[in-house]
């Protein structure tokens, strides 16, 4: 199979896979006081110290979590919480218009639930969201009526990045934390916690194991925790360390930044074959996102195209069919049958927000990947779009 959806998940990379197999040898509790304890916690606090590096972060600011999701929800939930507490007029949450949806609905949740009010930041064409979008946002509704500002660094369906530096800069002239939701941006483009209250990273994503993530929360930061229990991880989220899991996102971390120009050149390399090879065989197909494949405006391994006439689920299926794997989308949504908010908030209609596919690379992706997908596009979006007229006139 010709795997093209790292977006989802990135296949285990090998330092991480013999890093946990090293630490799946030992017993014992992060949290114990005895020889096994104090050996587990060595290995969270040396995987703590590698994430941080990598983020250019102190290790004090390092708070393993689960994953991506549930850093989203301590930092938005937990920022909004503390900020209301600390000031009862303090309820709007300013977003993203195209977040993933860890973000969107926990921002909806404290809406429907807890009285928030959400200023939804629109984005442009490319699907950006514009510091002057946010600077008016401020302005406009009162500033010291904000809690929190979540802006995601780069988008995890069309890979539009973020200029989350200035969109930093602009919350906290107004003294306003801001959350980033940067999953996808790292391993692939040089990723930062320095400037930013709260960002969220995952491991699977970069090559590294299911269930281990972080939150990278600035340490004078006041967030009410989501979960309670012992105490773990700053007070911040309970809950008893996995070593070997957090041994493999250090792992794959370190390999995943070790040399991200010639990382991401390889990608955008691979991804303007894969670009200009399925434009050649579906001349009508079109890429959604930043148009500028040679810059840092799009993540490198982001290929999103929208194939008029067809239904994307089906030409999905029929690309599996032929050994291609992708997806239509997040594949936290997969399978639920709506079009994609991200699309629809760059202004297409909803047939063509369900005509779209994503193509993702990453570290495993080859020459050959390329062109299984640019041999087999053209057959698959002339049966997609056979079956999809054939089922409007039935």
């Amino acid at each position: 199979m010709a795997y093209l959806d790292h977006a989802a998940t990135s296949p285990l990379r090998p330092e991480a896979l013999a890093a946990m197999t090293e630490a799946w040898g030992h017993t014992g509790n992060a949290s114990s006081l005895h020889a096994s304890g104090r050996a587990a916690r060595r290995v969270v606090e040396e995987s703590r110290e590698a994430v941080a590096d990598a983020l250019g972060a102190r290790p004090s600011e390092v708070v393993f979590t689960s994953g991506g999701t549930e850093s989203d929800n301590i930092a938005v939930q937990g920022l909004f919480r503390a900020r209301r507490a600390a000031d009862p007029s303090r309820t709007r949450i300013l977003c993203g218009a195209v977040e993933h949806h860890a973000v969107l609905d926990a921002v909806r949740w404290l809406a429907d639930h807890e009285g928030a009010q959400v200023g939804w930041l629109e984005v442009d064409a490319a699907g950006r969201v514009q510091p002057e979008v946010l600077a008016a946002a401020l302005r406009d509704g009162g500033p010291d009526t904000v809690a929190l500002v979540t802006c995601m660094a780069a988008n995890n369906e069309i890979g539009t990045v973020n200029d989350v530096t200035a969109l930093a800069e602009i919350a906290h002239e107004y003294g306003i934390p801001i959350h980033v939701d940067a999953v996808q941006r790292l391993g692939q483009l040089p990723t930062s916690a320095v400037g930013i209250d709260a960002l969220t990273v995952t491991a699977h994503k970069c090559g590294g194991p299911y269930g281990a993530g972080a939150l990278v929360l600035r340490r004078d930061l006041d967030v009410t925790p989501v979960v309670h229990g012992g105490g773990q991880e700053r007070d911040v989220r309970s809950g008893t360390l996995d070593p070997p899991a957090l041994a493999g996102f250090a792992a794959a971390v370190r390999a995943a930044t070790a040399d991200l120009p010639a990382t991401a050149a390889t990608l955008r390399r691979l991804r303007g074959d894969l670009v200009t090879g399925v434009l050649a065989a579906v001349p009508e197909a079109v890429l959604n996102g930043d148009p500028d494949l040679d810059g840092d405006g799009r993540l490198p391994g982001n290929a999103h195209l929208s194939f008029p006439g067809c239904e994307g689920d089906a030409l999905m299926m029929l690309l599996d069919a032929r050994g291609v794997e992708c997806s239509t989308g997040s594949a936290c949504s997969a399978g639920v049958a709506k079009p994609s908010h991200v699309l629809l908030a760059l202004g297409a209609d909803a047939d063509t927000a369900r005509s779209s596919l994503r193509f993702t690379l990453g570290h495993s992706s080859t020459d050959a990947d390329v062109r299984a997908v640019t041999s087999a596009i053209g057959p698959a979006v002339e049966r997609a779009r056979a079956a999809a007229m054939s089922r409007r006139r039935g």
